[in-house]
């Protein structure tokens, strides 16, 4: 297991809107995508896309553009632009792919309130429907871009911006569940359900839960999605041969929870921290062979190698997402930023570091 080594840096450079929004300061999810990179924060529902100003090497990412879900697909909540908390993001095929974290949240208590008020707000525990969302945008090429559309046919076969049916939500399958079902009323960061992580290869679609971790075992869920020529707007799930809509992997991250996942070639990199509001430790693994396992795996021993230990800060720089950079680069990306990380311009510094 190596150190955290700064390869070198690049500038993130967010729009006025964005910036108002605090998305640059929210940083949830991040993929690379050819000359553009894909960001999410956590307080909108929407997706961005900044471009490179050097395919080789870039130094910046900018020219900021948004992209409202709710252009795209029906999003469940009464609000369209209610924040959706996109956890993740993942680029795959023809496909965008976005996943809110499904979460509860628990009120946090501010320096302004004592007293009862301040244990009222701690007891309150609410939900917002645009977290439970899991997204799938066809992209094709506009001068040059990528960008997402409603609407893509590509060989005679037309594809349509799909959501997770609600028949399918994930919160309702896994009221039954052995090991999650019993953390689903809990918040996310009292290691309660929260989905930070997604990788997509083929028809495989791996989420990395933050929490629940159980006795330090924390669960990635792998889900088959498909669509029904009479709804292509919606996504269904195909069942596993145990009949389950899902399959369960857990992982041995030596009690942390995961952040994001990543595919590097038949693997994937889990960016793994705290399941609760703590600031570290931050790690990334390599689950060997993950994108071709056939079977719910008790992942640890040799399936699993510890290949980075990343920096943190106390109250910030909380490494959030993470993104291939060629074939042995990451760029990390940051919730929180020390004021280290931030401009005068309203750019943001993330990291790229070479993997051992």
């Amino acid at each position: 297991m190596w150190a955290m080594t700064v390869d070198y840096t690049v500038r993130l450079r967010f729009s006025d809107e964005s910036q108002a929004a605090a998305t640059h300061t929210n940083l949830s999810a991040v993929r690379l995508d050819g000359r553009a990179l894909w960001i999410a924060g956590d307080e909108t529902a929407t997706i961005e896309r900044l471009i490179a100003d050097d395919t080789e090497r870039p130094a910046e990412f900018g020219q900021e553009a948004r992209f409202r879900l709710a252009d795209y697909v029906d999003l469940p909540g009464a609000d369209a632009d209610e924040e959706a908390d996109v956890e993740g993001l993942a680029r795959n095929g023809h496909f965008l792919w976005a996943v809110g974290s499904h979460s509860l949240r628990r009120k946090q208590i501010k320096d302004r309130h004592v007293g009862p008020k301040a244990l009222r707000r701690l007891a309150r525990v609410e939900g917002q429907d645009n977290r439970q969302i899991l997204v799938r945008l066809p992209v094709t090429d506009v001068d040059g871009v990528p960008t997402p559309v409603r609407e893509l046919t590509v060989d005679g076969v037309r594809h349509r911006a799909a959501a997770l049916s609600a028949r399918d939500d994930l919160r309702r399958l896994l009221r039954d569940d052995e090991h999650l079902a019993p953390f689903l009323p809990i918040p996310g960061k009292d290691n309660g359900l929260d989905i930070e992580g997604i990788a997509v290869r083929d028809d495989r679609v791996f989420l990395g839960l933050r929490g629940p971790v159980l006795r330090g075992w924390a669960f990635v869920l792998e889900l088959r999605p498909y669509v029904l020529g009479s709804e292509p707007g919606r996504l269904r799930l195909h069942r596993f041969e145990d009949g389950l809509p899902y399959r369960k992997h857990v992982l041995d991250l030596e009690g942390l929870g995961v952040r994001d996942l990543c595919p590097a070639g038949n693997d994937l990199l889990v960016l793994a921290g705290p399941t609760m509001d703590l600031d570290g430790p931050v790690r990334i693994y390599r689950w060997h062979d993950a994108c071709v396992a056939e079977q719910p795996t008790i992942v640890r021993h040799d399936l699993i190698t510890r290949e980075l230990e990343l920096t943190y800060g106390e109250g910030d720089d909380h490494a959030e997402g993470l993104s291939m950079m060629g074939t042995d680069r990451v760029l990390v990306v940051y919730d929180s930023p020390a004021a280290v990380r931030l401009e005068a311009d309203g750019a943001v510094i993330a990291d790229v570091l070479k993997l051992p």
